[in-house]
């Protein structure tokens, strides 16, 4: 990988040189400036062409989501947000990401400097997926989020009714996922099955990432709990820090949380759900994997694929970044590779014609 110029933009001095400190240790990436608030960094910007900028949420003057939305429609550009550790930089967190940050960083309230060395590792992950990301220009995000939905949603919605719970969907994401699992799941029916989520997301970060997807969405969304019984119209998201795997209890499915190791770096991991999915559903699994840096997800969904169950990958042109999905498709793991516009209306699609299927063999009906 070539140098990544980074410029970081930080109102706190000790973060800034944290940062700094912390991202120079990396010989792939080159800090090429700092700046105490976005209107320096505005400046240099224009004088170092950074490739990716860390920014901060909170700044005198303009506060880093104006900054960033500015940015957005003059320059867009790979941004890693920086948000403290609290409801309210929760929530302006996943607000960064509706805006058009790649991905996010926890900042720490008290002992900043030490609190990000304790992440330096992720915090070089973030910066170096950033540096791959395909950043949407304003237009592209417009038309990706205005298009008129597929009218096949509508009217299968009417017909498909109460989709059997033996039917399960799961999908995983990474870098850029946030986005993409908003993308899929706002134009679900309510009658979709079961969906798990496991998305690599700062920890503290997960309770406004299901809220603000329960706010945009047909489907409840909700973060996963230990020995919940998935239910359809339901989607739930694993919590912070923990996998979350599928498990059954007789004829019920029942979400399981485990502390265990991490998994290609990552707790929670996509392949330990995806593999529990292929265990637990067999050929009534469905897996999607979407956008993300690294390899995570492919080996389980090519055991969901082996089970009988149906697999998708998100495209190279939709991805942010196309590691976890190209890793997939290596692997032969997918089914269908499709662009994100179109991975909701072909898993409604499928449900439905799998759920029309099942009745007709519970009625004995073989035609």
């Amino acid at each position: 990988m070539s140098s990544c110029r980074v410029l970081i933009i930080d109102d706190s001095a000790v973060s800034r040189r944290a940062l700094s400190d912390i991202l120079s240790t990396d010989p792939a990436i080159e800090v090429v400036g700092t700046a105490p608030d976005a209107m320096i960094g505005l400046r240099k910007i224009e004088a170092f062409a950074p490739d990716v900028l860390t920014l901060d949420v909170e700044m005198p003057g303009m506060d880093g989501l104006t900054f960033l939305k500015k940015l957005m429609k003059s320059n867009p550009m790979p941004v890693v947000m920086v948000s403290a550790y609290t409801e309210v930089g929760s929530e302006a967190a996943i607000r960064s990401l509706e805006l058009g940050a790649v991905d996010v960083v926890e900042k720490p309230r008290y002992e900043v400097r030490e609190g990000l060395s304790n992440l330096s590792e992720l915090i070089i992950d973030k910066v170096k997926g950033a540096a791959l990301a395909q950043v949407a220009s304003p237009a592209m995000r417009f038309f990706e989020h205005n298009v008129d939905k597929p009218g096949v949603i509508s009217v299968i919605q009417e017909k498909l009714g109460q989709a059997p719970l033996q039917r399960l969907v799961a999908i995983g994401a990474s870098t850029g996922g946030p986005q993409a699992i908003r993308q899929v799941l706002e134009v679900l029916p309510v009658s979709m099955p079961p969906v798990l989520v496991v998305q690599h997301i700062t920890p503290s970060f997960t309770e406004s990432f299901a809220k603000s997807l329960d706010a945009s969405c047909q489907l409840s969304v909700q973060v996963g709990r230990d020995g919940v019984v998935p239910e359809a119209g339901n989607v739930y998201i694993a919590p912070g820090d923990r996998h979350m795997l599928l498990s059954r209890s007789g004829t019920d499915y029942v979400l399981t949380l485990s502390d265990h190791d991490r998994v290609n770096r990552h707790r929670p991991s996509v392949d330990e759900l995806f593999k529990s999915v292929a265990v637990h559903a067999g050929h009534s699994g469905i897996g999607i994997l979407l956008t993300g840096m690294g390899v995570d997800g492919g080996v389980g969904l090519k055991m969901i694929r082996k089970s009988g169950g149906h697999t998708f990958v998100q495209d190279e042109a939709s991805s942010v970044v196309f590691g976890m999905p190209r890793a997939a498709i290596e692997l032969d793991a997918a089914d269908t590779v499709l662009g994100i516009d179109r991975i909701a209306e072909c898993l409604t699609n499928y449900v439905f014609r799998n759920s029309e299927a099942d009745k007709r063999q519970q009625r004995g009906d073989t035609t």
